[in-house]
């Protein structure tokens, strides 16, 4: 397969938890912003957008009486609030990184334009995409891989719980195989649950290949970009 050189990692928001119910975990955060400068210094360029299930999603609060529009617009701010974080980490550790916002927040984050992005990672930043899509009813899958085709990335990064894409959910079943290797089409007809429906449609529609890996250890962002880890798709 060929190298990839720009690189886009779709992070849950549950990413962020460590062993905490809600919220961030401090040293998690400070785990994620060394394993982007370690992708970084084995000369890929990285774009990240994350979830926001460690705070806020329409689905963990389907009952508290707020409707699906607002209820969407206050998950993206809370990916903003996970993205100021992140940056904050990586600007700790002396890297430089970009927060760009699909929503209007002038305090916290550029407003996210593809010219621009594409200018901070030619200029060796980390560029944190934040906000979602801008619009209500798309989750942050679907805003990954948008991002990922606009800024022409070679590779979908998709950090998960789980070591790859399994038949059946592992954690039911025994017998579950992992796949080495899923096309687009299989994922969707078997309704894999790799990432939703409408972002494996755009990256099959774009050609864009998805590496799905168990998020955690060091240095496994960069096993997961060489192919050593997880399941292709594509």
């Amino acid at each position: 397969m060929p190298i990839p050189s720009r690189i886009l990692l779709k992070l849950s928001g549950e990413a962020f938890l460590g062993d905490q119910e809600a919220g961030i975990d401090f040293s998690i955060l400070d785990q994620l912003a060394e394993q982007l400068l370690a992708v970084q210094q084995a000369g890929y360029q990285i774009a990240v957008v994350v979830g926001a299930g460690n705070i806020w999603r329409f689905r963990d609060n389907e009952g508290s009486g707020i409707d699906r529009v607002s209820s969407d617009y206050m998950g993206m701010l809370a990916t903003i609030m996970n993205s100021v974080a992140l940056g904050s980490a990586v600007s700790k550790r002396g890297g430089d990184s970009s927060v760009m916002s699909a929503i209007h927040v002038p305090q916290l984050a550029e407003n996210y334009l593809k010219v621009k992005a594409e200018h901070h990672l030619s200029k060796g930043r980390i560029v944190i995409c934040a906000g979602g899509t801008g619009n209500p009813f798309f989750t942050t899958d679907s805003s990954a891989a948008l991002r990922a085709l606009e800024l022409k990335c070679d590779l979908l990064l998709k950090g998960t719980n789980t070591d790859g894409v399994y038949n059946a959910d592992p954690k039911e079943k025994s017998s579950a195989v992992k796949y080495d290797t899923v096309s687009f089409d299989e994922v969707l007809e078997k309704d894999l649950r790799v990432m939703d429906g409408a972002a494996i449609a755009l990256c099959r529609d774009g050609n864009l290949p998805i590496q799905v890996f168990k998020f955690g250890k060091p240095g496994e962002i960069v096993k997961a970009i060489e192919g050593k880890v997880g399941t292709r798709v594509g």
